[in-house]
């Protein structure tokens, strides 16, 4: 996931802690999670449903969100 987030968004490889915001530290608004959504499915093979993500503040949040549905 990391690796999709520096090619994609330009996010300095330093700042994809696993504590880091998404919002506040990583500066994901919701058009970039329209993008990210697309990407999850391309890489993993399952579409992310918006309700769920709403509970995904850090970046822990989404690699554990992405490990329970893979």
């Amino acid at each position: 996931m990391n690796s999709l987030l520096v090619e994609e968004f330009e996010i300095a490889e330093e700042r994809l802690t696993p504590e880091a915001n998404l919002k506040d530290d990583l500066e994901i608004d919701s058009l970039d999670m329209v993008d990210i959504v697309v990407l999850i499915d391309q890489e993993f093979g399952f579409k992310p449903k918006a309700e769920e993500l709403k509970s995904v503040k850090t970046l822990q949040d989404f690699y554990d969100y992405i490990a329970s549905h893979i």
